[in-house]
């Protein structure tokens, strides 16, 4: 079994200062460090929560090409990333003394997707230099039972919306995937 799952992202700016400083801001609110700002070939700039134990990490370099995005045109590429939330209150501030000081677009404000996991909590914004798609969400470690009865709800109203799914919905949400051939 996996204990890691996405190694890093890089993402690819329209305006690089600006980029920097947005995302400066927001990782350092929210306790990030940042590393490598060099120019090794390229631009760089490298965020991680958990510095310097290996983490995964967010990574920012100019452009060459491309616009600004619109993640409501649902075009091919990054549709949105999430960003780990310590905590509910985390969520509510972050949306409070962040987002909407500065005017941040903020598409869903905080909310409890019971649909996703029970007590999962997030609120989307967009980055205002480049159009990202962003999310900062917490799932809790141990949801509460309210939590876990909301979720059972929401998916059985999921079911109940789509007729076309088959019976055993969840079991059928998680699917068999091909393993390793052995050479």
């Amino acid at each position: 079994m996996r204990w890691r799952g996405v190694n890093h992202i890089e993402l690819s700016v329209l305006d690089y200062e600006r980029s920097v400083a947005f995302f400066d801001e927001m990782f350092g609110w929210l306790g990030y460090k940042s590393f490598w700002t060099l120019d090794l070939g390229y631009r760089s700039t490298y965020y991680m929560a958990r510095f310097p134990f290996p983490h995964s990490y967010i990574g920012i370099q100019p452009a060459r090409s491309g616009g600004r995005l619109d993640h409501e045109a649902r075009a091919t590429g990054l549709h949105h990333l999430a960003l780990w939330a310590t905590g509910r209150r985390e969520v509510d501030r972050f949306h409070r003394d962040f987002l909407l000081p500065r005017g941040i677009s903020v598409s869903d404000p905080p909310a409890e997707y019971p649909l996703y996991a029970p007590g999962y909590y997030a609120v989307f914004f967009d980055d205002p230099v480049n159009g990202f798609h962003l999310e900062l969400a917490h799932i809790p470690l141990i949801a509460s039972p309210g939590a876990y009865r909301r979720t059972a709800r929401a998916w059985k109203q999921a079911a109940a919306d789509h007729p076309d799914w088959p019976a055993g919905t969840m079991k059928a949400a998680f699917r068999t995937l091909p393993g390793r051939t052995k050479k």
